[in-house]
């Protein structure tokens, strides 16, 4: 449902949907912060407390007899850390829009989401702390982490039930009037009427054209039902008719009742989980129907973890780097030692992928006499004992290593870790319309196809994999590919 708030008294001129999408910080989100915080900085500096007992006892006694853990050696360390951390989890909680106050997820729901939120907190917390090689307590992260998921369920638990409780007793319930009893209007009272939790009471119903059951009257006698009845909410069930909702509108505002405008010619298409916002494109009010939700902190994270990964495994590899140079140089003096081949990405945008040189310096030229001999379905080329790959380039292929040099299209953002293989331009011209699916997300340097199907021959199952990847996507599907991907490289299965 979307609140409908008019501006003008006399003319339906400005019309403001809420949406969840768009909602800025209000004063219910900020204090839902503060009670969060609190309450995480209570639970962890128990666990804190207990961990260091001893060494709070040496270092916490002033000279003037007075406590404080600021005391301790190493209690800046953990400030910085636990500053990060509360920073993440209210991000993520925001995100996943645990500050608003709707009660129709159930509280199970909310508890997951709560766990999720603290848990991925927590592991990219564990991993900044790795990287920057400080001195914390591993039992002090774990401790916290639990003690944080059982405070901030257990406070929200406690407010949920009493709010259901003041709901019940009839405190802060609403009275409702729907202006419409067809069926619409009727399945509308059902919804409201078996959701007591919502705090919504149906008194009845406002129709030019029916009388009956809960039926009070017609859209002239409005005044008179709204004060008669006490009506706090009306819903609209019939915004194609204008000129009734300017009528509703107008009387609403002037007894102070708020106006729902529920769109009837949606009904059968939206379901009651996807959630509708009005907007303004200059004048012009635009309703959202459907909007794909973008995981932008998920994104984020990815790219950070794309970038931090990059840097610490170009790092380690270097001298590899350099000593799989020399070996091409010595193989086959004639060409470079990078091959820099353009591949499709993200959108279909071209990129140059860089890869060490594996074949014969004219081994493009040579590509287009060798097709009959593909082993691969669809616009995949592939062959097994390809006589244009050089003897090192067979061991570098076997073991991956001729991959590395995509590090430097990682670190440019061209590509990601994990993501569906990028394909050649000529490839690429041989797709299906619905081939181009897999572009909808970047190409990486492992995918789902490399560690679960590697030689399968068969561009359906690359396909099916990809497209598996790009809908199910998440950064723990990332790290089990990544995972997986180690012990597949180290097996030599690469061709």
């Amino acid at each position: 449902m979307n609140l409908l708030k008019i501006k003008s008294q006399e003319r339906y001129s400005k019309v403001m949907f809420y949406n969840r999408a768009s909602d800025k910080w209000r004063l219910t989100d900020i204090a839902y912060i503060l009670i969060d915080i609190v309450f995480i900085l209570i639970s962890t500096s128990v666990v804190f407390i207990f961990r260091f007992a001893p060494e709070l006892y040496v270092y916490g006694i002033l000279d003037d007899g007075i406590f404080s853990i600021t005391n301790y050696e190493f209690f800046s360390n953990y400030i910085g850390f636990l500053v990060l951390y509360l920073a993440l989890i209210v991000l993520l909680f925001k995100n996943y829009e645990l500050y608003s106050t709707s009660l129709v997820r159930s509280w199970l729901d909310e508890a997951i989401l709560v766990f999720k939120c603290i848990s991925i907190a927590a592991v990219i917390l564990i991993v900044v702390m790795y990287l920057s090689k400080q001195q914390v307590s591993r039992f002090l992260v774990i401790s916290s982490w639990a003690m944080n998921i059982f405070a901030v369920v257990g406070w929200r638990y406690i407010k949920r039930r009493i709010t259901l409780s003041r709901i019940k007793k009839g405190d802060g319930l609403r009275r409702v009037l729907i202006v419409g009893a067809d069926r619409i209007g009727r399945k509308l009272a059902d919804i409201l009427e078996n959701n007591d939790h919502l705090g919504l009471k149906v008194n009845g119903f406002v129709d030019d054209y029916r009388v009956g059951e809960r039926v009070l009257g017609r859209v002239k006698d409005l005044p008179m039902i709204l004060q008669s009845q006490f009506i706090d909410e009306i819903f609209v069930t019939r915004p194609s008719e204008e000129e009734l909702v300017k009528k509703v509108t107008k009387e609403a505002l002037s007894h102070n009742a708020d106006v729902k405008v529920i769109p009837d010619f949606l009904d059968g298409i939206v379901s009651m989980s996807s959630t509708l916002s009005l907007g303004f494109f200059g004048d012009l009010p635009v309703m959202e129907v459907y909007r794909k939700p973008i995981p932008e902190l998920g994104l984020f994270i990815k790219r950070m973890m794309d970038f931090m990964c990059g840097v610490v495994i170009f790092l380690i590899t270097l001298p590899v780097l350099i000593a799989v140079a020399v070996v091409i140089k010595i193989d086959s003096p004639d060409g470079p030692v990078l091959y820099r081949s353009q591949r499709v990405g993200k959108k279909g945008k071209f990129f140059n992928c860089y890869k060490f040189r594996t074949m014969l310096a004219n081994a493009d030229d040579l590509k287009d006499d060798l097709r009959d001999l593909n082993e691969r379905s669809g616009p995949v080329f592939k062959i097994n004992n390809d006589p244009r790959i050089t003897r090192a380039g067979k061991f570098l292929r076997k073991y991956s290593f001729d991959e590395l040099p995509q590090l430097f299209n990682l670190l440019s953002g061209d590509m990601s870790l994990v993501g569906p293989r990028p394909h050649p331009l000529d490839d690429f011209e041989l797709y299906d319309i619905e081939d181009y699916r897999r572009l909808d997300v970047k190409p990486g340097i492992t995918s789902l196809w490399a560690v679960e199907a590697r030689n399968d021959p068969s561009f359906e199952r690359n396909m099916e994999l990809d497209l598996y990847y790009i809908e199910n996507w998440s950064i723990w599907l990332d790290i089990k590919i990544l995972l997986k991907t180690i012990p597949t490289v180290l097996k030599g299965s690469g061709v």
